[in-house]
């Protein structure tokens, strides 16, 4: 039992380097770009306009938070002068800037609301500043950067001197060295309550802004957010494994919502494999059960017991199945069984407790389950399994092709974080849901070119009942598809037949309404009269009357 013991510890030891070196190695695949693709938004001075520039402010967006894809946010900026990094309240007195005292305390008067919030950058992760400035009332975060960004002549020297970008000139001090790469306003892991956008600002261009905030002066600035819209097609994808939880409700879900946007749509599945050659699981002990094709190609331990269970190798594993099924089934873009077998996968494969209990996990090492569900969907699992060979395998020391292509992939759209879905190349925020999905994809057509299903459901308040009955029978009404639907879009004769119909029901209403009224006050004034007695009919204007008690006289 204790040389047992030993030799388990021995061998997570052995493995302690390979997940080092994959941090190490996402890092570096994603900071070799020379910018991460799907920048989705714009950022632009409004005022003062001497500040505003034709093409905006260049940026990088966050990894967390939720866009309003199609909208646009201009307010009125605040600079905090911190960089949001304790625990204690946020101070709205001490800002940027300070029109008015407050005659009672003499501090700045409470940043007033709506506003946008610009803060420092420093040492703790972004994630950490922008919850701080939600909890404050912000609705969008500024991140003024504090480092330059260096060209090669800086990098070498190591500090000092001015480097030249784009926007301007940023001068690096031994205190604040020049980066050689742009920060990435990555998740830490707890951002799933970030609820509002947030970037980061080169410090030239922050540096500017400050300046002005710090002079008292108002600065207004608009975001907005679009998904490029190039034709009648969107083509999105979805990065995930087959352990991760948070995808699983949608993927076993979302099947009826691709097959009625069809061909306007074009999806294609991805899988997030760590490369083993880079992490050096190519050599020696090709770390343990990690890893297939002789360390080449890995995936994280589900489990994190790497002497049972479910292995990154069974992960590796079940990812080239599926995308042997996507090939096989896929290439009209909807791919029905490939949905199918994830339908059924989830139900027969899966631990019943998943994904609620975090320690329950896919059956993905049981081979006869996936061949079961492989043939209750219709799938040859012997055509599957000829691809899986074709492409490589998983056994031998050999490059598989499906397998490098999805590391290449990964690493040209710098994914970092499982599951990410990108629609017309962006990268989509916010959790994975059916309606969310279906609702950015609606809002990624041309102009007038969405599907009928857009019109019925976009925005709708379930969109996985609307897509089943066709219409919108939720508490809260559709949304007009900011893409505007093929059929199904009304029409502007439409529109004005319905105002008239409406105008005239309601003009009707109103004149019975009119006319039952007059009735009834005639019939009191009737009853009024009936008290008193005619004196003198003579009288222009009117008849003057007395009452038969005594009152006093009046003109009616």
């Amino acid at each position: 039992m204790l040389l047992m013991k030993i030799l388990q510890l021995l061998t997570i030891a052995a493995l302690l380097p390979v997940y080092h070196a994959t941090v190490i190695n996402l890092v570096d695949d994603v900071r070799n770009l020379d910018a991460l693709p799907g920048i989705s938004s714009s950022f632009n001075v409004i005022f003062p306009p001497a500040f505003r520039r034709p093409d905006g402010y260049e940026h990088r967006e966050a990894l967390f938070g939720v866009p309003p894809y199609g909208g646009e946010l201009a307010q009125n900026v605040y600079y905090a002068d911190s960089d949001l990094c304790g625990d204690d309240p946020v101070d709205k007195t001490g800002n940027y800037p300070c029109p008015a005292l407050d005659p009672v305390t003499g501090k700045c008067k409470d940043w007033q609301s709506p506003f946008i919030l610009m803060v420092d950058r420093g040492e703790c992760t972004f994630v950490h500043k922008v919850r701080r400035a939600q909890q404050a009332g912000a609705s969008a975060v500024i991140i003024a950067d504090n480092s330059c960004m260096c060209d090669k002549q800086d990098q070498s020297e190591g500090h000092g001197g001015t480097c030249q970008h784009n926007s301007g000139q940023c001068t690096c001090t031994s205190e604040v060295p020049c980066e050689s790469f742009f920060p990435i306003m990555a998740d830490d892991g707890s951002g799933g309550d970030i609820t509002i956008p947030s970037l980061l600002l080169y410090k030239q261009d922050a540096d500017v802004i400050i300046s002005q905030l710090k002079s008292n002066t108002i600065v207004q600035v608009q975001l907005t957010w679009n998904l490029p819209a190039p034709d009648d097609r969107v083509e999105w994808d979805l990065w995930s494994n087959p352990t991760e939880p948070i995808s699983s409700n949608f993927q076993k879900s979302f099947r009826p919502a691709v097959e009625s946007l069809g061909s306007s749509q074009f999806f294609t599945p991805h899988f997030y494999i760590y490369d083993g050659v880079s992490n050096n699981c190519h050599t020696g002990n090709n770390c343990g059960t990690l890893c297939t094709n002789h360390g080449r190609y890995c995936a994280v331990d589900p489990d994190n017991n790497l002497s049972e269970g479910i292995s990154g190798a069974d992960v590796v594993a079940e990812s080239l199945r599926r995308l042997c099924i996507w090939d096989t089934h896929g290439g009209d873009g909807v791919g029905s069984k490939y949905w199918m077998y994830l339908e059924e996968f989830l139900k027969d494969c899966y631990d019943p407790s998943f994904p609620n209990e975090p320690r329950s996990f896919p059956k993905i090492n049981d081979w006869m389950c996936s061949n079961n569900v492989m043939k209750k969907v219709g799938i040859d699992s012997n055509t599957i399994e000829s691809c899986i060979n074709f492409s490589g395998g998983i056994t031998d020391d050999v490059v598989n092709s499906k397998l490098k292509g999805e590391i290449d992939k990964k690493i040209e759209q710098g994914v970092i974080i499982v599951p990410t879905t990108y629609v017309n190349t962006v990268a989509m925020r916010g959790s994975i849901s059916t309606s969310s999905v279906f609702n950015t994809i609606c809002a990624g057509f041309l102009d007038g070119t969405a599907p009928e299903i857009c019109g019925s459901c976009y925005n709708c308040f379930d969109v996985a009942g609307c897509v089943h009955e066709g219409y919108c029978g939720g508490s809260l009404p559709p949304s007009p598809s900011p893409s505007g639907g093929k059929k199904g879009s009304v029409s502007g004769a439409t529109l004005v037949l319905s105002l008239l119909i409406t105008v005239g029901v309601m003009g009707g209403g109103g004149y019975v309404y009119y006319r039952r009224t007059q009735r009834e006050m005639r019939d009191q004034v009737r009853g009024i009269l009936a008290e008193y007695m005619p004196l003198d009919d003579g009288q222009e204007g009117g008849t003057q009357m007395v009452s038969k008690a005594g009152g006093d006289m009046a003109n009616i």
